[in-house]
Formats: C-alpha cells, structure tokens, sequence
C-alpha cells in the first residue's frame, strides 16, 4: 500500500491554490481508514495553510496583502537572490500540516480547506502527502 504522494503545481507570481481534493483523494486511495496525514512543503519560499474555504478569494487577497504589509520587500535586505520577503513569510506560515484521518478521509471543520500558499513565483512547485495508519 503506498502511502507516500507527490504533487507538483505550476504557481504565479503569488497566491493561494486549494489543493483540499488532492490531499483528500490521496488520503482516501492509501486505504487508511484511522490515523494522520502529513501534507508537505519542501520549499523555502512557500507554505502549506488551512483557512476558510468560502471566500477563497477575498481570504487570500487578504491574507497576502497583510503578510505583504508585516513583511515588506526591504532595500536593507541581503540575500543575494532578493526575494527575503518571500523567506520570512513561508518561516512565519507553515512548511507542514498534521491531519486527522477518520474514515478514510481528512477531519476537516465545515468552513476549512487546504492550500499551497506561493510567495516567489511563478515555480513549479512539490507537495507530498504521506498518510499512516494509527
């Protein structure tokens, strides 16, 4: 039974992408019925999120547009590649999320979704899922 799953997703310049159907197929295809899942971003400059999944978009601007404010592009940064903001705010977000399973699929509240949060692209990007048993 693999329990281990890549995704990759081609990104812009920044956003947020709903990868909530992904995540909870490969949940469901592992065959795990009782246990956790954990969905991982490999990147230094992107993230992995759950927030509300009604107003996708109005939520995304406004979390982008308040990390764009909390953290500004700096001309006292030095990272040669200048894309420090973009560091700072997948640091401060998160590069993993444990997940309950129950009956196959992802405990997820009513209003909750999934998503790959991009800061520096456009890339094309990874993310896995790796699903086990408890």
């Amino acid at each position: 039974m693999a329990n281990l799953f890549e995704f990759t997703l081609n990104t812009g310049r920044e956003g947020f992408y709903d990868i909530t159907r992904q995540v909870s197929d490969a949940i469901n295809q592992s065959g795990v019925e009782d246990g956790f899942a954990i969905v991982y971003c490999p990147h230094t400059t992107a993230s992995i999120i759950i927030t509300e999944n009604t107003d996708k978009e109005n939520v995304a601007h406004d979390t982008l547009k308040g990390l764009e404010n909390a953290f500004p592009s700096l001309s006292c940064f030095k990272h040669l590649e200048g894309n420090s903001f973009a560091h700072i705010k997948s640091s401060v977000m998160q590069c993993e999320l444990n997940l309950i399973v129950d009956g196959g699929w992802p405990l997820l509240g009513a209003w909750q979704a999934l998503f790959f949060c991009e800061f520096d692209g456009p890339r094309e990007r990874r993310y896995y899922v790796k699903v086990i048993s408890d």
